[in-house]
């Protein structure tokens, strides 16, 4: 009888460790699910997501099977094809987000099969790494230093070939470019490899190049990797080879964050280190971050990246998320889940704890870190080409100008005051630090 090879963030062939448990007589199954869509999708993620479904389909098709696509509730839809292609055994990769576990219990307490679980989504087991007095890390140094010398699964390669499963073929909907990023990336194992490849030989400058905003020194596969395209291992093993090891570094970080959520599944909307302060929300203030209306360049710059793009810099995610959190004193939570509605790349662990470390009550040794968005600017986009590219208004200002322009200059092209003095924000930020700590 066949195995049902679950594809969940893994929509990849190669390197797949459940297509490849599930052997050459897999029904791989993909539901889609509109009850849980809202709570973890958006326009761009769902472009993204049926370029993705489509190319994976094409290279089941090249391997004589194809994708069996079903839309509604999962777990039911699930239920059906077991019954309809006779399943033996359903393999699955494990996933750390609250809804993936709970539909994972569901599955083991409805299926009349064997449910197998498979490393697939980090480099690491997500169980392997603990410290000796906790059951998970919320330090990264030390879980790193652990991290880098684990074992590893070996890197698998795609099978040579699939055979028909006959199920009924229902084809994936087309997307939708409603309210999608007019310059996002698109989706698909090829097109995703295809980048990796091209940037690969370049990653030993990761180090140097990763903080400067104007050139392309980053990967661009965040998105491949949220979707599974392409296997954090692979990539992670690919860049040891090459020697850059600052890149590799990052592919830690995202395992991780992903063991903080595996074993912390309330920290999507829970601090890790509880702060007294109670934000009260500003719509005014709020609504000039997200439009990119703040008066600071580099920060506009950032949030206007984000909406024409579905992606934005690290360095700029960091100024900006620091801005909002710090400058102008809001909840961290707002502020994620504007990423997540824009963000093509954005998964819980990455962006929720990514936030949470900038806002002081994640993992960030340093709570007192305060990001001043002028002297980043001036460090990691000198000539100002990066704010020049996405504020348009200040195109013509001089390198003296362009990273805090002067009123009459602000005044003659329309680009707004600050929202607030630097100055003003580091004081308000430490008294309110210091009543948190009283």
């Amino acid at each position: 009888m066949p195995d049902l090879a679950l594809f969940t963030r893994d929509l990849r062939v190669a390197d797949n460790p459940v297509l490849v448990a599930s052997g050459e007589c897999a029904i791989p199954l993909f539901v889609a699910d509109p009850r849980t869509e809202p709570l973890s999708s958006s326009p761009n993620r769902r472009a993204y997501l049926s370029e993705s479904l489509v190319a994976l389909d094409r290279s089941l098709r090249d391997l004589g099977s194809s994708l069996v696509y079903r839309r509604g509730d999962w777990l039911s839809e699930i239920q059906q094809v077991v019954k309809e292609g006779n399943v033996d055994r359903i393999h699955v990769a494990r996933d750390v987000s609250q809804v993936s576990r709970e539909r994972i219990a569901s599955l083991r307490l409805n299926v009349d099969v064997p449910v197998t679980m498979h490393s697939s989504v980090t480099v690491v087991n997500l169980t392997a790494l603990s410290p000796a007095t906790a059951a998970y890390y919320q330090r990264f140094t030390p879980y790193f230093n652990r991290w880098i010398s684990a074992s590893r699964r070996p890197v698998l390669s795609a099978p040579s070939g699939l055979r028909p499963h006959g199920l009924e073929q229902r084809i994936i909907p087309p997307k939708s470019l409603d309210g999608t990023s007019r310059q996002r990336e698109l989706g698909g194992e090829a097109q995703a490899r295809a980048r990796f490849a091209s940037w690969l030989p370049d990653s030993e400058s990761y180090g140097d190049s990763r903080d400067v905003l104007a050139t392309p020194g980053t990967s661009r596969i965040s998105a491949a990797l949220h979707f599974g395209e392409i296997s954090a291992l692979e990539v992670a093993q690919a860049a040891e080879e090459y020697g850059a090891d600052a890149f590799v570094r990052q592919i830690a970080w995202r395992d991780f964050n992903h063991q903080l959520l595996f074993h912390r599944p309330d920290l999507a909307t829970v601090d890790l280190r509880p702060d007294t302060f109670q934000a009260t929300f500003d719509r005014v203030s709020v609504d000039a971050w997200k439009w990119g209306r703040t008066g600071y360049p580099v920060v506009d710059a950032g949030m206007r990246q984000l909406r024409a793009t579905g992606w934005m810099h690290n360095r700029t995610r960091m100024l900006t998320a620091s801005f909002l959190t710090k400058h102008l004193l809001q909840d961290w939570r707002i502020g994620a889940r504007w990423f997540q509605i824009w963000l093509t790349d954005a998964d819980v662990a990455n962006n929720q704890l990514g936030w949470q470390w900038v806002a002081g009550t994640g993992t960030d040794t340093n709570p007192w870190r305060m990001f001043n968005p002028t002297l980043q600017s001036r460090k990691y986009d000198p000539a100002g080409t990066y704010i020049r590219s996405w504020v348009p208004e200040l195109a013509d200002a001089s390198v003296h100008e362009i990273h805090d322009p002067s009123p009459s200059f602000r005044e003659s092209v329309g680009y707004p005051a600050r929202i607030i003095e630097h100055s003003d924000a580091v004081a308000m930020f430490k008294h309110r630090k210091r009543r948190t700590y009283a």
